[in-house]
């Protein structure tokens, strides 16, 4: 399975009894986009609940990565098995759903894919949808997580890697935000950016709410200018860092790693 699939390929597929579809919507995101099909859901998708259930909530910054231990509880919940394929979607197109499957990436799940265009596409495309997450019986998965730490660096690693240079961080807030001429959304931030990172807002790989052609990526991502560099990403919390992440992927073979604290701990770190 491709780490991005279209509609009519989930379409075609979704009676496979291995295949998952997860809900990976945010009721607030901090973008402050609302989506037009709050209270829709593909049939048989599973609420991903990524702020209330996966999310480490002993850390003062959000949307950290929680245990695996918890992270692994939580999965078998859903109904997740070691032998799912995942496929996950949002209901602004492109937007959370990057972030879950990074997640299942970083807990060695390989069998995921986004949804390209998510909700809105599937729509679109005339497909059937239901109303939001009909109450349904889950028998509990087998699901096993194993911690990929190869796949997360802390704030002890940007900080040597600002003197070291072994790796490029790529920031995946706006302009403004990045030059710190533009307010953070959290309003106890600065804005600005690290030391030696580069900005790539994540609206540039995408095209209405889709992730852009290969050949368009590949120019963003040009393999000249990256080399074969370890390539870390970071945004405000981690959640937006997927998106490009996720687009690099699709274009480039360098190692990849998020900066799970990102902007947020970083700015109150160094502060």
């Amino acid at each position: 399975m491709k780490s991005v699939v279209p509609s009519k390929w989930l379409y075609k597929h979704i009676n496979d009894p291995d295949i998952l579809i997860l809900d990976a919507s945010l009721a607030n995101p901090i973008s402050g986009e609302v989506s037009k099909f709050a209270d829709k859901c593909i049939p048989g998708s599973r609420f991903f609940d990524l702020k209330n259930n996966f999310s480490d909530k002993n850390s003062p910054f959000p949307n950290m990565l929680p245990t695996s231990e918890d992270f692994q509880k939580e999965c078998r919940k859903l109904g997740i098995n070691t032998t799912s394929k995942l496929v996950i979607y949002d209901n602004l197109g492109v937007y959370s759903s990057p972030r879950v499957w990074w997640m299942f990436k970083a807990m060695g799940h390989d069998n995921v894919a986004v949804l390209d265009g998510g909700l809105p596409d599937w729509i679109a495309n005339g497909y059937p949808i239901e109303e939001i997450h009909k109450d349904k019986k889950i028998t509990l998965g087998t699901f096993e997580a194993c911690y990929q730490k190869a796949s997360v660096v802390d704030f002890e690693m940007i900080t040597s890697n600002i003197k070291e240079q072994k790796a490029l961080v790529i920031d995946a807030r706006s302009e403004g935000r990045f030059k710190g001429t533009a307010p953070e959304p959290r309003a106890e931030l600065k804005s600005g950016h690290i030391p030696n990172s580069i900005n790539i807002p994540y609206e540039k790989v995408l095209d209405n709410g889709k992730f852009k052609t290969a050949s368009e990526l590949a120019l963003i991502f040009d393999k000249e200018r990256y080399a074969e560099q370890p390539l870390i990403f970071s945004c405000g919390s981690g959640l937006t860092a997927c998106i490009i992440l996720l687009a690099s992927e699709l274009v480039v073979s360098n190692k990849k790693a998020v900066y799970d604290g990102s902007w947020t701990e970083w700015t109150q770190k160094v502060n």
